[in-house]
């Protein structure tokens, strides 16, 4: 019962969220066009143009609401959290909206209306965000369609569970709770009973739900548990303690019929990351690369007149899950030992290092043709920055969590780099931003980075030689 109210609420408040700019286009319409409140400049307004953009803009909503978790239940009792994620999913949302307008030359769109309807449609998500938040407590403190639970378990943790569940979505009460073989009862207000006694339980006794809340050290006992509680054909559902450290992002998912959990999921295994952020990685670097093409040309010109032959440097780094990829930079140093390379770090008097070279690493330019690793998909714009396999093997010995930084595509910028944490500079402090950007990221994170990137480059270009 508890999971088919939390399906059946979450369907309910995903539908009339996908539906909210269709209202947001009717209010706008009406404000704007019927209301007489606003004046009009042309009479001659073709409905089809903007059913059509209104068509767009509920595609963009709701692959923003999947990326953004604003249809997500666990937010709803969150209202700072829900009205700062509303505002993020409307300004995505009209960023696209507006491009739309912007490059559909075949038909003029009122800015009047537009702006309205995003405001209408802010307005709208956090009054549907309220009226369901107020509608579960109004239905918890009334008690009204309360799903009975017994747990099985009577120890601290059970006795917790229990307590975290009374407050949870659904409203629910304790049947009562399962002493366990060896359990110390923890229980003060609610029955408890002894797993011999769950015997005389028949069908009719009123419970709607059976939570086993165990300790990950008893789990070998939800076997047995499950063929106990068979006769009373309710749902059985068992809460997952795996210790600290061992988050659970997904749901039990199928494979070729094994059953698997996810216990170390990570953003590049998302739809929004495999599909969203490589068709930005794709977008971006297609428009640096035509771009820059031209001061390309000169700077391989440059390094070929300088320095000879090669113009561009290969060297091996460590990219996604720990595969090894060749990366390209203008070469910026004297031809050496390309074994004695891969060994030490650039200083900013390093000797190696060409007039040319000087110029192209202050500047950041020398990594402009790592775009086309970004085109091969061996990196992202924004990510981690990849490391020498010698050095990874080194900070695996000696940095905490460093291989997590593996979990992501590797960038050509990341959150470690604009905040100055490049080149021979703290590596714990780097991995410590990089385990933020794996635990935060979003797509409005990576254009933010970008932004900050190219910001930083131009003003205060920091540990750059």
């Amino acid at each position: 019962m508890i999971r088919r109210r939390l399906n059946y609420l979450g369907f309910f408040l995903r539908v009339i969220t996908l539906l909210l700019p269709l209202f947001a286009f009717a209010i706008a319409g009406y404000v704007r066009f019927g209301s007489g409140l606003i004046p009009l400049v042309t009479t001659d307004v073709d409905a089809r143009d903007y059913f059509g953009l209104l068509f767009f803009a509920t595609l963009v909503w709701a692959i923003v609401l999947d990326h953004t978790g604003l249809v997500r239940f666990d937010a709803l009792f969150v209202a700072r959290r829900v009205g700062w994620t509303a505002l993020r999913s409307c300004v995505f949302t009209y960023v696209a909206v507006m491009g739309a307008t912007f490059f559909y030359r075949s038909a003029s769109f009122s800015r009047a209306f537009v702006a309205l309807s995003a405001v209408a449609l802010l307005l709208l998500v956090v009054l549907t965000q309220g009226l369901f938040r107020l509608a579960l407590e109004r239905a918890r403190s009334e008690g009204v369609n309360v799903a009975r639970i017994l747990v099985i378990g009577a120890d601290p943790f059970a006795v917790r569970a229990a307590r975290l569940m009374m407050e949870g979505l659904v409203p629910c009460t304790l049947a009562g709770f399962v002493r366990l073989p060896g359990q110390k009862s923890a229980v003060k207000e609610y029955p408890v009973m002894d797993l011999e006694e769950v015997k005389n339980l028949t069908v009719d006794s009123e419970i709607d739900d059976v939570v086993i809340a165990v300790p990950s050290a008893r789990f070998g006992e939800i076997p047995g548990l499950m063929k106990a509680l068979e006769h009373l054909c309710v749902p059985v559902r068992a809460i997952l303690d795996l210790g600290e450290g061992v988050v659970v992002r997904e749901l039990l998912f199928d494979f070729g019929g094994l059953r698997m959990l996810d216990l170390r999921a990570t953003p590049s295994e998302s739809e929004i990351y495999l599909v969203a952020k490589r068709a930005l990685d794709l977008l971006v670097s297609t428009v640096v690369l035509v771009l820059t093409a031209p001061l390309m040309a000169l700077i391989a010109l440059a390094v070929r007149l300088t320095s000879g032959r090669p113009v561009l440097f290969v060297q091996e780094r460590v990219g996604l899950s720990g595969r090894l990829f060749r990366m390209y930079k203008f070469r910026t140093m004297r031809l050496d030992d390309p074994a004695e390379s891969d060994r030490h770090w650039t200083t900013a008097d390093d000797t190696c290092c060409t007039p040319v070279g000087k110029f192209l690493r202050r500047t950041n330019l020398d990594e402009l043709p790592q775009f086309f690793n970004v085109l091969k998909g061996e990196m992202s714009v924004v990510g981690p920055r990849p490391e020498r396999p010698f050095f990874v093997q080194k900070f695996l010995q000696d940095v905490a969590q460093y291989n997590s930084r593996h979990y992501l595509k590797v960038g050509i910028t990341g959150w470690a780099q604009v905040n100055g944490w490049r080149g021979n500079t703290s590596i714990p402090r780097r991995v410590e931003h990089d385990l933020y950007y794996l635990r935060h990221w979003s797509l409005a994170f990576d254009l933010k980075i970008m932004l900050l990137t190219v910001w930083r480059t131009l003003v205060a270009n920091r540990n750059a030689y």
